[in-house]
């Protein structure tokens, strides 16, 4: 199987619509590759964090995004984002980085410096894409899509208990007050906007489990696989 040939099944979504935990637990049902697309923007962001890069300079976030180096390393539950060496997983997974992370994201120069490492990650027996774009700019030819949403207040909701979950101090209003405003950031910019591809099958996650999305996704596929995680 060549590259090209290797199967991708994409899952788009906005922030909190449960996107990552779903594309995990599938690729491991299906024993295929993992892309988490937004955790390289957000580790773009974290480097420019780091180096003190102003996020205004589409220049200089440029030059950081190919001097960064991002790696994955795999720890059974958890996925865990190195950059540039350093375990910057948690970091992440802050507010702060979503924010930078979609900045940095409307810049065109950036999407297309992350474009091939993303689809360097297209490798046998298939891929699980997760982000905004992968249906519609990263894998346009990808044979099976899906688009999750789930209404802003749950989306809210779920953000807040993980937060909480790691004793970060948040508020429910201030994170649906940061949710719209990056759901329209999203949906609004001239580059890879937000939206579902026109062969994708969307998916509203509201008042869903996560056992039943991922059956839901899975019965999507015409011939489901076997790998070690089914």
């Amino acid at each position: 199987m060549t590259t090209l040939d290797t199967p991708v099944l994409t899952i788009d979504g906005p922030s909190g619509s449960g996107k990552g935990t779903i594309s995990r637990l599938v690729a491991r049902k299906l024993g295929w590759h993992y892309l988490d697309s937004g955790a390289l923007y957000r580790a773009v962001g974290v480097a420019a964090g780091w180096g003190d890069i102003d996020l205004a300079d589409p220049a200089a976030l440029v030059r950081c995004t190919f001097d960064t180096e991002i790696g994955f390393r795999d720890e059974g539950d958890e996925l865990r984002v190195l950059v540039n060496g350093q375990d910057a997983t948690d970091e992440l997974r802050t507010e702060t980085a979503g924010a930078a992370a979609s900045a940095i994201a409307a810049i065109p120069e950036v999407r297309a410096a992350l474009k091939d490492r993303q689809r360097a990650f297209r490798q046998p027996p298939g891929l699980v894409a997760d982000g905004r774009d992968m249906g519609t700019v990263i894998f346009p030819d990808a044979a099976h899509k899906v688009f999750l949403t789930a209404s802003a207040e749950e989306r809210a909701e779920r953000r807040y208990k993980q937060l909480n979950d790691k004793g970060v101090p948040v508020t429910l209003a201030g994170l649906l007050r940061e949710i719209l405003a990056r759901d329209a950031r999203d949906a609004s910019r001239a580059v890879a906007p937000l939206r579902p591809a026109e062969d994708a099958v969307r998916i509203d996650t509201t008042g869903l489990g996560i056992d039943e999305v991922v059956d839901r996704v899975l019965a999507l596929m015409p011939a489901r696989p076997v790998g070690p995680g089914a």
